[in-house]
């Protein structure tokens, strides 16, 4: 017992030196890719801080207020005699009643609020902001006979026009059919996709006319127009569009009014506003920018080159990991941006100068604005995905790893509860669309249905409307739908997760991480200060391979002496009473010269005088104990392997004499 007790102390010794010793090259290599791994992730912090730089400078609170300012001018402003707003039209008679009344008066700013003179020949809307060029009015039309009429009625119905569609645009003359408004003008294909209303798609062509940069005369262009019946059973859609620009913000804003005339009858109304910067290098701060955009061509320049190097040596395995995903589309989305960059730049010039000679057309800025804002969804995404990509190097965290372990494991039964999920969910879409797809503007399509169900799980949902649809089956379809996904299945949904998570959390193979980037900070962070005072405290060693951190390293060797040296204190007291015994049992068996005295205890004078002699001559004793024994094992040993030799050459000796006699028969 003794001997078992004090090979163990003097055991765990000697394992963890040597554990120590073989992991010096471990530390090392590791150490080396921490320091990779931390100049890689501050690099990157650097790429992000220009990136959010540069978006941030293109986008600026006077965009909102701008945009704020006209859709309020434009939207909401009322006609003298209906009270009618452009939200409000559902006629044709109310959209000429919006353009003579609020459309002409907001448009055309020519004096000053107690009657003094604008300046002569421009319009400064809100006396900030001047109208570049002339608005224009744009209508689509559809031909007539486009649609078939039942038998039963056709002696009552002469003319049929269906729908909007490319292929039932009306492209001949119409009405007098001499001059622009009465003839069909060709789309401009260059970049500029088409309309994508409530109703209906549309092109960019059709029967155009230009305003004129005076009130007076545009209000006789109106009359005229709603005199000639402008607007009749063929009329699908009309666009108004206008540009203006803020000198004292450097803004544009592109106005499109649409109203569309469905085939079904009345009007429906939309609207896009687009303010956007499309002079970039005017003030200081945008030179400040585009020194931010030279470093940021730098950083993906730099980045294609090694993206390309790897995707060409790992060829198609290059996208089993998800990072190099998201590496892949930050290269290419930035390689887009830089493209548009230097196109819109050079457009916007050869558009300003356009217009400077000509400030008598319509200036269609209106196709810069809506390139510009989808590239500023375009770096929109960029910078989501490059803020993501920091979970690559914080992933060095037990919280990470146990967040990517858990979503890991329980991907399986997240996809099969998802087809379970929206089985049903797609099933109650079907059913509320035919129940309720002819009352609730909710439900007025398969897709407006999917996005109410939604609401309806966030508790965003007005029930009075199905309720008032269909009083038996709103309530019932209201309450199963919310029992059925809400209460049951999101809740198994949840379930999964949560079992997940917890199996991950008693996991203790996962308690040891490579290293905690946290750690690695603060320990950077200390010995710096202490490069810098060395008064203040030490500096922090570097981790161990066995442990987390450099603080649980030091803990844990700590921990180690303080358990050999209670090991060593017990194994003593344990001893200090019963060792005349054991020195009698070891004098019995063990030893046979009477030279060897017997070893009794020292008087305790003291406690640790008496743990200390207790202890040395106790070792002193086993030491030799131990030598004695194992000399007697090895003598042993040693006789054992003779007689095994002995037993070979006898058995030799017999099969030499058998195959002689053998031979000899």
């Amino acid at each position: 017992m003794l001997a078992k007790r004090a090979i163990r102390v003097l055991g765990s010794k000697l394992a963890r030196t040597r554990g120590r010793k073989a992991g010096t090259k471990v530390t090392e290599d590791q150490e080396a890719r921490v320091q990779s791994t931390l100049q890689e992730f501050l690099i990157y912090l650097i790429f992000l801080l220009d990136l959010s730089i540069l978006t941030f400078g293109m986008v600026n609170y006077n965009m909102y207020f701008f945009t704020k300012v006209m859709s309020q001018l434009f939207l909401e402003s009322t006609s003298y005699i209906n009270r009618i707003n452009f939200n409000s039209i559902n006629s044709m008679a109310n959209f000429w009643e919006f353009v003579e009344g609020p459309m002409l008066r907001n448009i055309y700013w020519k004096e000053w609020y107690n009657g003094k003179p604008l300046y002569p020949g421009q319009s400064y809307i809100f006396y900030e902001s001047i109208l570049l060029g002339r608005p224009q009015v744009r209508q689509l039309r559809v031909r007539n006979n486009t649609c078939s009429v039942n038998e039963y009625f056709k002696d009552l119905i002469k003319d049929c026009y269906n729908e909007y569609s490319f292929h039932n645009e009306d492209h001949s003359p119409f009405g007098l059919k001499s001059g622009s408004p009465w003839k069909y003008s060709a789309p401009n294909h260059e970049f500029e996709l088409w309309h994508w209303g409530k109703v209906g798609t549309y092109r960019n062509g059709g029967y155009i006319i230009e305003l004129e940069k005076t009130k007076p005369a545009t209000v006789k262009i109106i009359k005229y127009l709603k005199s000639k019946l402008w607007l009749d059973h063929g009329t699908r859609a009309v666009f108004v569009d206008f540009s203006v620009y803020n000198a004292n913000v450097n803004l544009f804003c592109a106005i499109r009014l649409l109203v569309e005339f469905p085939a079904s009858g009345g009007a429906v109304t939309s609207s896009e506003i687009y303010t956007v910067k499309l002079l970039r290098y005017v003030s200081k701060f945008d030179y400040f920018l585009a020194v931010c955009e030279v470093i940021f061509c730098v950083f993906i320049f730099n980045y294609v080159i090694q993206e390309g190097v790897e995707l060409y040596c790992r060829k198609l395995s290059y996208f089993k990991r998800f990072w190099n995903f998201l590496d892949f589309f930050i290269v290419l989305l930035s390689i887009v941006a830089i493209f548009f960059n230097i196109y819109r730049t050079i457009k916007v010039n050869a558009l300003l100068l356009n217009l400077l000679k000509n400030s008598n057309s319509y200036p269609n800025l209106y196709f810069l604005a809506y390139w510009q804002n989808r590239y500023n969804i375009i770096i929109a995404f960029t910078v989501f995905i490059a803020w993501i990509k920091i979970f690559k190097y914080i992933s060095f965290n037990m919280t990470m790893t146990q967040l990517a372990t858990t979503l890991s494991r329980c991907a399986k039964a997240i996809i099969g509860f998802a087809v379970m999920f929206f089985i049903v969910f797609f099933g109650y879409a079907q059913l509320g669309y035919l129940i309720f797809g002819t009352q609730v503007d909710g439900f007025h399509t398969f897709g407006s249905c999917i996005f109410t169900q939604f609401r309806i799980i966030l508790g965003d949902f007005n029930f009075s409307e199905i309720e008032e649809a269909n009083r038996i089956l709103g309530p019932i379809y209201f309450i199963t739908f919310v029992f059925c996904l809400f209460f049951v299945l999101l809740n198994v949904f949840l379930a999964i997760i949560n079992d997940t998570y917890s199996e991950v959390k008693d996991d203790k193979s996962l308690e040891n991480v490579d290293f905690d980037i946290y750690e690695v900070l603060k320990r950077h962070y200390k010995n710096l200060l202490y490069k810098i005072n060395p008064n203040m405290f030490p500096p922090v060693a570097h981790p161990t391979p066995g442990n987390k951190n450099a603080k649980e390293s030091q803990t844990a060797l700590q921990h180690d002496s303080e358990r050999d040296e209670d090991e060593v204190l017990d194994l003593t007291e344990y001893n200090t009473e019963r060792l005349p015994h054991r020195q009698n049992i070891s004098d019995k068996y063990y030893y046979k010269e009477p030279a060897i005295e017997a070893i009794t205890p020292p008087k305790p004078t003291k406690k640790s005088d008496r743990q200390t002699a207790a202890k040395d001559d106790f070792l002193i004793l086993r030491t030799d104990q131990l030598e004695e024994r194992m000399n007697k094992m090895s003598n042993k040993i040693d006789w054992i392997m003779e007689q095994f030799e002995k037993q070979d050459l006898v058995q030799s000796g017999k099969q030499a004499t058998s195959f002689i006699e053998k031979a000899s028969r």
